[in-house]
């Protein structure tokens, strides 16, 4: 999701300057105090006047965030799924390199996706590119060989590893001739970095 908005916070009797991010699966505000909700914990969400209101057992966080509160309750109470995140459509073919979850797969699959794992796939309209290490950021060049027109690679690493940095793969995907254009957590452990050929390269 990403959404993030300058606002004042009211917790435990208290309120707070500072910042609210609207993620995939959590709600983060950092400033004056710092707090994490993940929506597992969330038994009622809100709007009123403008404020978002975040019931969980440990108690009521209230976020100041205007005309953006009702978007944020949507986007809360009804989330997206990974797949649709990602931007995958029913239909479209995706190619997989490297070892992913079986959920992950099957998600695919339930979704209509037209799935080829481990094969050099052509006019697919999504590869997927496992990256557990730098090492496997080398497969990157020719992946990107096979993108054509609007075709999409998304690296997924692990997060918070030195063995692979977000730096790590922004730069591999420069080297191959592609841009990154969107960020987005694949899961509590590895996030997904989405890359596209520049449209002026474009065939």
């Amino acid at each position: 999701m990403g959404n993030e908005a300058a606002c004042k916070l009211r917790y435990e009797n208290k309120t707070f300057s500072g910042k609210a991010l609207l993620e995939t699966s959590e709600i983060l505000f950092r400033g004056e105090t710092r707090l994490k909700i993940p929506f597992p914990a969330i038994t009622k969400v809100r709007v009123r006047d403008g404020e978002l209101h975040v019931q969980t057992k440990e108690g009521l966080a209230v976020f100041a965030l205007g005309k953006q509160a009702e978007t944020w309750r949507e986007k809360i109470a009804n989330p997206k799924t990974l797949i649709e995140k990602l931007g995958v459509k029913p239909g479209e073919a995706v190619s997989l390199a490297g070892e992913f979850p079986a959920d992950f797969v099957a998600s695919l699959k339930k979704h209509g996706a037209a799935v080829a794992e481990d094969k050099r796939a052509k006019n697919a309209a999504w590869y997927f590119l496992a990256a557990e290490s730098r090492e496997n950021l080398q497969r990157m060049k020719r992946l990107a060989g096979l993108l054509t027109g609007g075709a999409a690679l998304w690296i997924v690493y692990p997060k918070g590893q030195r063995s692979i940095t977000e730096s790590n793969v922004r730069s591999a995907g420069r080297s191959a001739g592609l841009t990154d254009i969107k960020v987005a957590s694949f899961s509590p452990t590895h996030t997904a970095l989405k890359f596209v050929v520049p449209m002026e390269k474009r065939t």
